[in-house]
């Protein structure tokens, strides 16, 4: 599986993103968001049952895949809406987050 498939596009208030992870159960999809980065990374792992035998052939994928999108440091996590179905994770990214720092001023003596 090269990098994810993925479709995003703008509405009034946000991105809606579209990426593709077929072959992937919601458990084994981890979202982050650090330093104003978004990361989607897919995990699959051998089974114990998988290792047994011998294969003749093998195309499914099996390790990990991640991708990263900036979305801006004033995103929380809160801000993000997450869904998965039937392969597709979609994921909404609003344009103002709830992240604002407060501008500090430096007092003159």
């Amino acid at each position: 599986m090269g990098c994810m498939r993925t479709d995003i596009k703008e509405i009034d208030d946000g991105y809606e993103l579209h990426i593709d992870v077929p072959g992937f159960a919601k458990e084994d999809i981890k979202i982050s968001l650090e330093k104003g980065y978004l990361t989607v990374e897919a995990k699959h792992e051998e089974k114990d049952e998988e290792k047994n035998g011998h294969y003749v052939r093998r195309e499914r994928f099996l390790g990990s895949t991640a991708r990263s999108f900036f979305v801006g440091e004033e995103i929380a996590e809160k801000d993000i809406k997450a869904e998965y179905d039937k392969g597709i994770l979609k994921l909404f990214v609003p344009k103002e987050g709830t992240n604002i720092k407060e501008k500090k001023y430096i007092s003159i003596e």
